[in-house]
């Protein structure tokens, strides 16, 4: 196996833009897409047929309802959209599949599935989690307010200085951020490579965990199989779960993500403990209200990696 080096900056958190509402309570009532899906007028027949005549969902025809096929139409007319490719990964509560996006970039499409999610796991992490209050307990909400979560999760990651998947647009249950590697040149989880140099995969991970804890977040379910490498980076994906540190359970899971990503690194040869990398993510206060303090972390990196 020959080994591939890739080099990069971490994004500095001072460059980023201001964080937005996304704090706010979450609108989960009917959108565009639910009053298109009534109307039920001709163009809408015509796209929803040919969507379910289309061979890449075909098989989504008993979970997928009218609503969610009227919240694709509608990011195919304001163009966030341009054409459907094939299915990237089908899964209990989502399926990914890759599109084509506005002026020809790739990108790709989340649709959580309303009828098949994990209501109730969905349920406790929106549960105590500010941007949440109130909402109500029926799986249709929860599902809807879960996509808007993990589109305000990805936007505050991002301008946090994490690198994670740029979230592009929402509408109801469907999902639209950047595509990290293509079908055909699938982005490997970190689980899947031999790491050339796992010293500095750690020190960049911890470096994404702090700064995501000093943006007032905590993934939730971090560990090898939620980081990719992408063209020499490293990319944190999988944030729909990832809490506010004013959720009642922020502790444990950040618990939980600190003994799974210290344990993984450790059997990599990496000096870490589950209670050193907690000691280093916490070691910057968060501040969910405002722009968190740029961190110290390490200098420009990069990856090595063997497939």
């Amino acid at each position: 196996m020959s080994g591939e080096r890739g080099e990069y900056e971490l994004i500095d958190p001072e460059e980023a833009d201001g964080f937005g509402d996304e704090w706010e309570e979450i609108d989960v009532t009917d959108t565009e897409a639910d009053r298109i899906a009534r109307s039920r007028d001709r163009e809408f027949s015509e796209f929803r047929e040919r969507i379910k005549d289309a061979d890449q969902f075909k098989v989504e025809q008993s979970v997928f309802d009218d609503a969610t096929f009227a919240a694709i139409y509608k990011l195919v007319q304001d163009g966030y959209i341009e054409a459907f490719g094939g299915p990237i990964s089908t899964g209990k509560e989502a399926n990914v599949y890759e599109a084509l996006g506005a002026d020809e970039r790739d990108v790709a499409v989340k649709i959580y599935r309303i009828n098949a999610s994990n209501f109730r796991q969905m349920r406790d992490y929106l549960e105590g989690d500010p941007r949440f209050e109130g909402i109500a307990s029926d799986k249709k909400a929860v599902v809807l307010a879960w996509t808007r979560k993990e589109y305000a999760n990805l936007s505050r990651a991002r301008k946090a200085g994490v690198r994670v998947p740029e979230p592009i647009a929402v509408e109801r249950n469907v999902l639209v951020m950047e595509l990290v590697g293509l079908v055909e040149e699938r982005a490997r989880r970190l689980a899947e490579v031999q790491i050339n140099n796992p010293e500095t995969a750690y020190e960049v991970v911890r470096e994404y965990m702090r700064r995501l804890h000093a943006a007032g977040l905590v993934h939730g379910d971090l560990s090898e199989y939620n980081l990719i490498i992408h063209d020499g980076e490293l990319v944190v994906i999988d944030l729909g779960q990832a809490v506010t540190v004013h959720h009642p359970n922020a502790g444990d899971f950040l618990d939980r993500d600190c003994r799974n990503v210290a344990n993984f690194f450790a059997r990599q040869g990496v000096d870490t403990t589950e209670e050193d990398l907690r000691a280093y993510v916490t070691d910057v206060d968060p501040d969910p209200q405002g722009e968190p303090e740029e961190p110290e972390g390490p200098d420009p990196t990069g990856v090595d990696r063997e497939e």
